[in-house]
């Protein structure tokens, strides 16, 4: 973040944007909402994306402390991603995107009933 102004730093807006902003970051935050998941339900829930590509995401949303990567040692390792307490506190805000993405495809005729139930 040291190539961004000292007033960006310090802005709120800028700061969540930074954290959450990406392609995926907010979509695999928001797979976490209902508890921890393996690499491999992640990977599911977005099979069109490399797993190089997921290992990032989750690396920065780690670094970032949003997500908590628990290795469990056994065999074959076990490995599980869950949303650390400031990351929980995501989840209304998230919940409310989706309320609002669901309203806004509804408005713009890109979602049937169906689809907004699912």
């Amino acid at each position: 973040m040291a190539k961004y102004e000292e007033k960006f730093m310090k802005c709120p807006v800028f700061t969540v944007q930074s954290l959450i902003g990406g392609k995926w970051k907010v979509y695999i935050l928001w797979q976490l909402h209902d508890g921890a998941k393996r690499f491999s339900e992640i990977h599911r829930a977005l099979p069109h994306v490399t797993q190089s590509m997921i290992t990032n995401t989750l690396r920065d949303l780690e670094n970032d402390g949003l997500i908590h990567r628990e290795v469990y040692r056994e065999v074959p390792p076990k490995v599980e991603y869950s949303l650390t307490p400031i990351g929980l506190k995501l989840i209304p805000c998230l919940g409310q995107f989706v309320e609002w993405g669901v309203e806004y495809m509804s408005h713009m005729g890109k979602m049937d009933e169906e689809e907004a139930s699912g």
